[in-house]
C-alpha cells in the first residue's frame, strides 16, 4: 500500500513530466510522445489526485487545459472559457458517463449531439456586426493567441457572416485542420525543397497557424470546422446545440456533415461505430467522437467542473499511435526485387490490433529518421494502412543502439543487391533466380507479349509455385520438373487442359531475340528497348556482355537501362536460370545486327502519324530504326520527315508551321526500299 509521501512524490513527478508535454505539444509543436501516452500520464494523475484530494492545487495540470501562449504573439483573454473534454475509452466509460447524466437531470432517456472530433487546433473567431474581427486559439482556456492575420487566410473562414440575424457580437469555437490530401501535398513540397515534413496533420495545421508571416499561411492547405459558441451578445440563439449549428451554418460558416441527433447511451454507441467505420475514408483525420448533451437548459442544469463541460464527452478511437522498443531492423524482398527495411517491435496495441512488425519504407527514410535497433520509437496505424515507424524518442536512445547498414546481397537468394542513381529503392539482382520474386518472374515470362504461353494464367502459376513444382521459369520446359499427371492434377486442369498447356509451351520454345530479351523481365527493358536491342546487336551473347559504351550506342538507350542491364546479365544465377531455358529447346534465330549494317539514314530523324494500310507504325518504326533512324513522337525543329498516314492529327499542322518535309506512305515505302546512298 503506498503511503500519503509515495503518493505525493508520484504526483510531483507527473505534474513536472506532463507540464514538460505540455510544453514541447502547445508551445514547440513538437510533441514527444503520441496522444494515447499523454492521456495515461493525465489518467494516472488524475487517479492519484482522487486518492489525496488534499494534494490537488491550482497548478495541477488537472486544472487547466493546456500550456502558455507562444510569446511571439499578443495574448488574448478568452471571456467565456475555451475548457476541454473528458474522455471516454471504452464502451463501459461511455455508460458511465450517461448513467451520470440521466441521474444528473434525473430523466429516463437524454439526446446528444455527435460529431467527430478533429484532430486540429481549437480555434476561437469574435465577429462583430458580422465582420471577423478576432481569432485566438485556446491557450490555456483562459488566456490565448491572437492568430487573426493567420485565420484569414483561411478560405472556409469567411470575413463577414452571411444574413442579417446574427448577434451583434458572436464568438464561435471550432477546428482548424489540414486534410489528407493537402497533408500529403505540404509534406511533399516539403521534402522537395529538403525541408523536415511534419508528423502528422494536427502538428502541421498547428505549425502553419503560428507562422508569424501570414503569407506562410496562406500557402497552406487550412480549413475549418465550428462545433459551438463562446460569448454571444443578445442572447437570441436557439434552445438546443443541434439547432445552434444549424444558425452557424445559416450565416456561412462551415459545420460537420457527420452532426447527427442521438438518442440515449445505445444512440451514441451507435454513432460511435458508424463513424469508426468510416473514420478512413473521411477527408480529414478524427480521433474520435464529441457528444453533447443537445438541450441547453440540461447543459446549464449540469454545469462545469474546473477543466471541462460535465454535458459532454469525447469518445476516442483506438490510439493510431503508441510507442514501443525496435528491437531489430529486417529486410524483407518483395515481388519485384524490392527491398524494404522492417521494423521488428515488441508487440504494442496499436489501431485497434496487436502490432510487431512496421514498415520503415527505404533505406533514405530510416537515415532521415535515425531509427536504430533497440531505439523507443512511436509507430502509428491508421485503419488497414500497414503499420509505419513515425519517430525515434531520442531521450529514450540506449548507448548500444546500432545503426541500420542495407545489405550488399539479397537475403532471401544471395544475388547482389543494388541501387540505382537517382532512386530510393535498393533491389535484388537475381530477378530469375530468387524466390522472392518468382511468381511474378514466371507471369511476365509467361505474357503474350513475351514468351506468349496460352494457357499458363496468373492463378495457375500462384498454385505451380505454392506447391513447389515451379521454381524458376527454366522449369516450365522441364517435363520432369512439371509432368503431364502434375499439371492434370491442379484444380481446373484435367488432362484436356493439361495436353493443351504443355502443346502452349513446347510451341513457346520457338521466339525470337527480341520477345525472350522481354521476357527476362529487366527493369526499364520494355518491348520496344528489347526490340532495339536484338536488331542492334543481332545475338544475346553479344548483348551479354557488351559494355556500357557498345549499350549507349542502341537508340534510346540511356544510362538507367544500361545499369539494369549490366547489373542483371552480371549476376550469375540469370546466367545459369537462361543457360537452362536454351539447354531445354528455347531458341531463337540470330538477326544480322544493325550496328554491322550501313545505317544510311543515320542521323535522320522521323515522326510518325495517321494509320497507314500496308504497315502498322511500329513496322515502320522498326524498319526505320534498322536503318540508322530516329523515330520520336513529338515535331520539333530538328526533326527531319514527319511521315503523314490517314487522320494525321496536330503532328502534320506543327509540321505544316515549321517547314518540315512531309513524307505520304509510298513516299516512305520508297524511301525504305531505295535508301539514300544504299548503293555505297
Amino acid at each position: 500500500m503506498p503511503t500519503s509521501t509515495d503518493i505525493a512524490a508520484s504526483i510531483a513527478q507527473l505534474r513536472c513530466e506532463i507540464n514538460d508535454h505540455n510544453h514541447h505539444y502547445y508551445v514547440l509543436d513538437d510533441p514527444q510522445i503520441p496522444d494515447a501516452e499523454y492521456d495515461r500520464l493525465m489518467q494516472r494523475l488524475q487517479a492519484l489526485e482522487r486518492q489525496a484530494p488534499e494534494l490537488i492545487t491550482l497548478e495541477s495540470p488537472t486544472q487547466r487545459v493546456g500550456a502558455k501562449p507562444l510569446a511571439g504573439f499578443d495574448e488574448v483573454a478568452h471571456r467565456v472559457a475555451m475548457l476541454s473534454l473528458d474522455n471516454a475509452f471504452n464502451d463501459d466509460d461511455m455508460l458511465a458517463f450517461d448513467a451520470r447524466i440521466t441521474k444528473g437531470l434525473e430523466v429516463e432517456q437524454v439526446t446528444y449531439c455527435a460529431e467527430p472530433k478533429l484532430d486540429g487546433l481549437a480555434v476561437s473567431l469574435r465577429y462583430e456586426n458580422g465582420l471577423l474581427v478576432r481569432a485566438a486559439t485556446r491557450g490555456d482556456g483562459r488566456v490565448g493567441e491572437d492568430i487573426t492575420q493567420n485565420v484569414r487566410t483561411i478560405s472556409s473562414v469567411p470575413l463577414r457572416l452571411m444574413g442579417d440575424d446574427f448577434p451583434s457580437v458572436l464568438e464561435v469555437r471550432g477546428e482548424v485542420y489540414m486534410p489528407r490530401v493537402g497533408f500529403d501535398a505540404l509534406n511533399k513540397r516539403q521534402r522537395d525543397h529538403g525541408g523536415k515534413p511534419f508528423a502528422n496533420p494536427r502538428n502541421a495545421a498547428a505549425g502553419s497557424l503560428r507562422q508569424l508571416d501570414p503569407k506562410i499561411t496562406a500557402t497552406r492547405p487550412l480549413a475549418m470546422y465550428c462545433y459551438g459558441v463562446g460569448e454571444v451578445d443578445e442572447q437570441r440563439l436557439p434552445t438546443s446545440h443541434r439547432a445552434i449549428l444549424a444558425c452557424l451554418k445559416g450565416w456561412g460558416l462551415r459545420v460537420s456533415p457527420e452532426t447527427d441527433e442521438v438518442y440515449g447511451a445505445a444512440g451514441c454507441l451507435e454513432y460511435y461505430r458508424k463513424i469508426g467505420a468510416k473514420r478512413d475514408a473521411l477527408p480529414y483525420e478524427i480521433d474520435g467522437v464529441v457528444f453533447k448533451v443537445n438541450s441547453l437548459k440540461q447543459q446549464q442544469a449540469l454545469g462545469f467542473v474546473s477543466r471541462a463541460p460535465r454535458w459532454a464527452i469525447a469518445h476516442k478511437f483506438p490510439a493510431q499511435e503508441e510507442m514501443t522498443r525496435l528491437i531489430g531492423i529486417d529486410i524483407q524482398v518483395g515481388r519485384t526485387g524490392a527491398l524494404t527495411p522492417v521494423a521488428r517491435l515488441e508487440p504494442v496495441f496499436v489501431g485497434g490490433v496487436t502490432v510487431t512488425n512496421a514498415t520503415l519504407h527505404n533505406e533514405d527514410e530510416v537515415r532521415r529518421k535515425d531509427v536504430r535497433a533497440g531505439d523507443t520509437v512511436v509507430v502509428r496505424r491508421a485503419g488497414d494502412v500497414i503499420p509505419e515507424v513515425v519517430s525515434v524518442v531520442l531521450a529514450q536512445r540506449p548507448n548500444d543502439a546500432r545503426a541500420f547498414v542495407m545489405p550488399t546481397d539479397c537475403p532471401v537468394c544471395g544475388s547482389e543487391v543494388r541501387r540505382a542513381e537517382g532512386e530510393a529503392v535498393s533491389r535484388c539482382s537475381g530477378g530469375l533466380y530468387c524466390s522472392a520474386q518468382r511468381k511474378e518472374a514466371i507471369k511476365h515470362f509467361a505474357s503474350r507479349r513475351a514468351m506468349d504461353i496460352e494457357g499458363l494464367g496468373d492463378k495457375l502459376v500462384e498454385q505451380l509455385v505454392e506447391v513447389g513444382w515451379l521454381n524458376s521459369v527454366a522449369d516450365l520446359y522441364d517435363r520432369s520438373a512439371l509432368p503431364h499427371e502434375k499439371l492434370a492434377g491442379m484444380d481446373r486442369m484435367g488432362d484436356k487442359s493439361a495436353d493443351n498447356l504443355i502443346a502452349a509451351i513446347d510451341k513457346s520454345k520457338q521466339t525470337t531475340l527480341a520477345h525472350f530479351l522481354f521476357s527476362l523481365g529487366i527493369r526499364e527493358v520494355g518491348e520496344a528497348t528489347a526490340r532495339a536491342l536484338a536488331n542492334h546487336f543481332g545475338n544475346l551473347p553479344t548483348i551479354m556482355e557488351a559494355d556500357e559504351e557498345a549499350l549507349l550506342q542502341v537508340a534510346d538507350v540511356g544510362p538507367v537501362v544500361v545499369a539494369n542491364l549490366r547489373a542483371f546479365f552480371h549476376e550469375p544465377h540469370n546466367r545459369e536460370v537462361i543457360e537452362s531455358l536454351q539447354r531445354l529447346g528455347v531458341q531463337w534465330p540470330d538477326v544480322v545486327a544493325q550496328k554491322d549494317l550501313p545505317q544510311p539514314l543515320a542521323g535522320q530523324t522521323f515522326v510518325l502519324t495517321g494509320s497507314m494500310e500496308t504497315m502498322t507504325r511500329d513496322e515502320a518504326k522498326g524498319k526505320l530504326q534498322a536503318l540508322g533512324a530516329k523515330v520520336t513522337g513529338s515535331v520539333s525543329k530538328k526533326t527531319s520527315y514527319v511521315v503523314v498516314g490517314d487522320d494525321p492529327g496536330s503532328k502534320r499542322d506543327k509540321a505544316d508551321k515549321l517547314g518540315v518535309t512531309l513524307l505520304d506512305e509510298a513516299a516512305l515505302r520508297k524511301l525504305l526500299e531505295e535508301p539514300p546512298n544504299s548503293s555505297d
